[in-house]
């Protein structure tokens, strides 16, 4: 019979995809690359996420690179590869500009809108909150920034300090530190099925939102809960 979870003390979130809308870029990409936003939008971030993975796999983490430095990476592939094959000229190289914009929107990204709400609601029932991310600390800070919600976060990690991206145990550790509590006392977020089974298997109690109606990650083990928005995340802490 499996045994009940403490009760959690603490609520870390993951920030890009979790927080902060990354498919929120799609607009500006579909208006400076006409019939390609979208897919465009989706492959920036899944080749960012695959480089992140290889920069802490690969030789001990000795190709690690900040996230900004991935994030501009993955955009030049996903233009490289979906763009230049349907320019007239074929010709790469020619896009700094439009790099540039959708950059400087990837700093400023659409915050979910229940975002405040909910950490206003934490806060007001006394529950420790932060981030846990993958983007460096400035990076985070802005976006923070940006969407509103500063002074409503005790914590903003950034797994920069460790230099291994998530879900490398010692990125998961980095909460248990900043808090001092066990990952059994505190709930993970995140609404990356990856990052959800990662933290589970690290040992945090957990909270998949699954904002878009996919199925879970077929390896055996399932998040604590499931949710459709972050507002499930006040179940774990009744009044």
């Amino acid at each position: 019979m499996a045994s009940t979870p403490p009760a959690p003390r603490a609520v870390l979130f993951d920030a890009y995809g979790t927080l902060f809308d990354v498919y929120s870029v799609s607009l500006l990409a579909e208006q400076l690359f006409p019939g390609h936003g979208q897919a465009l939008s989706l492959l920036w971030r899944d080749k960012q996420i695959e480089y992140t993975r290889l920069v802490t796999i690969c030789n001990d983490g000795a190709h690690y690179q900040p996230f900004w430095a991935l994030t501009r990476s993955a955009l030049v592939y996903a233009i490289n590869r979906i763009v230049v094959p349907a320019q007239p000229t074929g010709a790469s190289g020619l896009f700094d500009t439009e790099i540039d914009r959708l950059l400087n929107q990837y700093r400023h990204l659409s915050a979910f809108p229940e975002n405040r709400q909910v950490l206003s609601e934490l806060k007001a029932r006394g529950i420790v909150t932060g981030v846990l991310s993958n983007g460096e600390p400035g990076m985070i800070n802005m976006a923070v920034s940006s969407a509103g919600l500063e002074g409503l976060l005790d914590h903003v990690i950034s797994v920069d300090a460790v230099r291994k991206y998530k879900t490398h145990p010692e990125a998961y550790a980095l909460g248990e530190q900043a808090t001092g509590l066990p990952a059994s006392q505190i709930v993970f977020v995140s609404c990356n099925a990856w990052d959800a089974l990662g933290a589970t298997w690290y040992g945090y109690q957990t909270l998949w939102v699954n904002r878009y109606q996919l199925p879970f990650e077929e390896l055996g083990t399932q998040p604590t809960r499931t949710g459709s928005s972050l507002r499930e995340v006040l179940d774990f802490f009744p009044v």
